[in-house]
C-alpha cells in the first residue's frame, strides 16, 4: 500500500531561505544546515500546504548545489532491498496518483509533446498518463520500459515495451539520441542508481530533447530509497533537479513545473524538467577556430551542421590549393 508522506513546512525562515538558494537539509553533506529540518514542523492546514506548493517552482530557480555528488549509498539504501522483480510480480492495474494530479499532469504534457515525437515511458506501467489523440494528434514511437509484462500489454499508447530492473542494470536497451521525450511518473524515488539513470536518460535523449520527472507525494515506503522518506517535497524538487546537474554537462540547468490542481485538497503534481544541450564541436584541425561550439536549437540544428561542414570543406580546399 502506498503512504502520504508528511508535508514539512520550514517556520518562518522558508521565504529568505528560498530567496538565499536551496539545499536540502538531511543527508550528510548538507550538515551546515541541518538545524533549520530541527525546527521544522509538521504542517496540516490546506492554506499552508497551499503556500508549500507555490515555492515548490522557486526551489530550482537559484539552487546551491553541492560542490560533487552528495548522495551516500546509505541515502539510497531502501528497507526492502530484496529483489524487485518479486516485488512487482504481480500486476497492479491502479493508479497512485489521485484523478486531478492525473489529469494536470497530461494537461501539461499536452503543452509539451509535438506531433512526431519519439517518446520512452521509464518505470512505465499499464497506463502513462499521455494526451489522447485529440491533443497529441500525431505521436511517433513511443516506447515503454518497465517491470511487469501484462501491465505494460495493458497500455494502448505504447507502440512497444521492454521488461528491465534498473536497479540491477541501468542501462536501457536502446541507441543514442533515440527519443525527443524520456518521462517517469512518480517512480524516480524508486531507482537506487539515480546517478547512472540520469545518465543513460541523456544518452538516449536526441539533442534539444527533454526528460520530464513527475514527483508527488505518494510513494511505497518500502521501496523508496531512505533519503526519500527523511524529505519533504521541497527537497525532493531539489534532489531530482540535482540529478540533471550532476549529469556530466548533458543537461541545461533543471527548472520544476508545480501543477497541482487544487494544493491542499488533492495530490501535488511536480514536474522537475532538463533539457539535453544542443552543441556541435568543431575539431580544430577542421576549422580556423579553436574548438568551436555552435549552440544550435531544433530546427537550426542540421542548418548548423550544415554550414560548419561546407566551412571545414572549404578551408580542406584551401589547404589543398595552397599546397598545389
Amino acid at each position: 500500500m502506498k503512504i502520504h508522506l508528511p508535508i514539512l513546512l520550514l517556520p518562518v525562515l522558508l521565504s529568505d531561505f528560498l530567496a538565499q538558494g536551496f539545499a536540502p537539509t538531511t543527508s550528510s553533506a548538507f550538515n551546515n544546515i541541518n538545524k533549520i529540518n530541527t525546527n521544522s514542523k509538521q504542517i496540516t492546514s490546506s492554506s499552508s500546504s497551499a503556500l508549500f506548493e507555490r515555492m515548490a517552482e522557486k526551489v530550482l530557480s537559484n539552487p546551491k548545489w553541492p560542490a560533487e555528488w552528495p548522495y551516500t549509498p546509505q541515502d539510497l539504501d531502501r528497507m526492502d532491498e530484496t529483489e524487485d522483480t518479486i516485488f512487482y510480480e504481480t500486476p497492479r492495474l491502479c493508479t497512485h496518483i489521485d484523478d486531478p494530479a492525473i489529469q494536470a499532469l497530461t494537461n501539461h504534457y499536452a503543452t509539451e509533446f509535438k506531433d512526431g515525437d519519439d517518446v520512452l515511458d521509464i518505470c512505465s506501467s499499464w497506463i502513462s498518463h499521455y494526451p489522447k489523440s485529440d491533443a497529441w494528434k500525431q505521436p511517433g514511437n513511443v516506447v515503454g520500459l518497465g517491470m511487469n509484462e501484462y501491465e505494460l500489454s495493458q497500455n494502448n499508447m505504447l507502440n512497444s515495451y521492454n521488461i528491465k530492473d534498473l536497479n540491477v542494470d541501468p542501462t536501457f536497451p536502446y541507441e543514442d539520441s533515440s527519443f525527443d521525450k524520456v518521462t517517469c511518473v512518480v517512480s524516480v524515488d524508486y531507482l537506487n542508481k539515480p546517478k547512472e539513470i540520469f545518465e543513460e536518460i541523456g544518452r538516449v535523449l536526441k539533442p534539444g530533447g527533454m526528460a520530464m520527472i513527475a514527483i508527488s507525494n505518494r510513494c511505497f515506503p518500502t521501496k523508496a530509497w531512505n533519503l526519500w522518506l527523511r524529505t519533504n517535497d521541497m527537497e525532493h524538487v531539489f534532489i531530482v533537479g540535482s540529478f540533471f546537474h550532476f549529469t556530466s554537462g548533458v543537461f541545461e540547468e533543471p527548472v520544476c513545473k508545480d501543477v497541482s490542481p487544487n494544493p491542499g485538497a488533492s495530490d501535488p503534481m511536480f514536474i522537475i524538467k532538463g533539457m539535453k544541450k544542443v552543441a556541435v564541436s568543431v575539431d580544430e584541425n577542421d576549422s580556423d577556430s579553436d574548438d568551436a561550439v555552435v549552440e544550435v536549437t531544433d530546427d537550426a540544428d542540421v542548418k548548423a551542421k550544415s554550414a560548419i561542414t561546407a566551412n571545414a570543406d572549404d578551408n580542406d580546399n584551401d589547404n589543398d590549393n595552397d599546397n598545389d
